[in-house]
């Protein structure tokens, strides 16, 4: 007698992926992309398998190696050969380069995969944003750090600037003085 395991195979998640819409003016980012780990010839077959029908056949990748421990030349993707190369200088270390032959070059922001959910949706938003600043995909990242320490500083410790005026400080011209401390 012998035992048969049937095994279901689990499909792979779907990529985290978030797109400037059609008939958005290209810009310096086209999206963003929260990879699930460091694995790069793992995240671009699922990354592909998304926007290959979107885009056309992705048959190029280009990525910095400063946030990706082993770069691969080429990846087995969904039928098809994806070749990977790297700048270490020319590109920037947050981005992606995909190439196809349907619809030219894109560029994605890519969002460190150990990110929190909060911080990479605000990030997703922002490079999909079609009225957002023209930012690079470090900009980004760099303002987004910034406003994310800047919120929590306030939040944990919000100060009253009527207890912490120092002599010499001056409140904004076009501010309310407050109760009890007119001059």
């Amino acid at each position: 007698m012998s035992a048969t395991s049937h095994l279901t195979p689990t499909p792979a998640p779907a990529a985290r992926l978030a797109l400037k819409t059609d008939g958005v003016p290209r810009g310096l980012l086209d999206g963003a992309w929260w990879p699930r780990s460091r694995d790069l010839s793992a995240e671009l077959a699922t990354l592909t398998a998304v926007l290959d029908p979107l885009w056309g056949r992705i048959t190029r990748v280009a990525v910095n190696p400063e946030h990706w421990p082993v770069i691969p030349r080429k990846v087995p993707v969904a039928g098809h050969i994806v070749k990977v190369g790297w700048f270490a200088t020319e590109l920037d270390p947050h981005k992606l380069l995909l190439l196809s032959y349907g619809t030219g070059r894109w560029d994605l922001l890519v969002i460190p995969p150990e990110t929190g959910a909060e911080a990479a949706a605000r990030l997703m938003a922002a490079a999909s944003d079609r009225t957002g600043p023209p930012l690079t995909a470090s900009a980004l990242m760099a303002a987004d750090a910034a406003a994310s320490a800047s919120s929590s500083r306030t939040t944990k410790a919000p100060v009253s600037s009527a207890t912490h005026r120092r002599a010499g400080d001056h409140p904004r011209p076009d501010a309310e003085p407050l109760a009890g401390l007119e001059s």
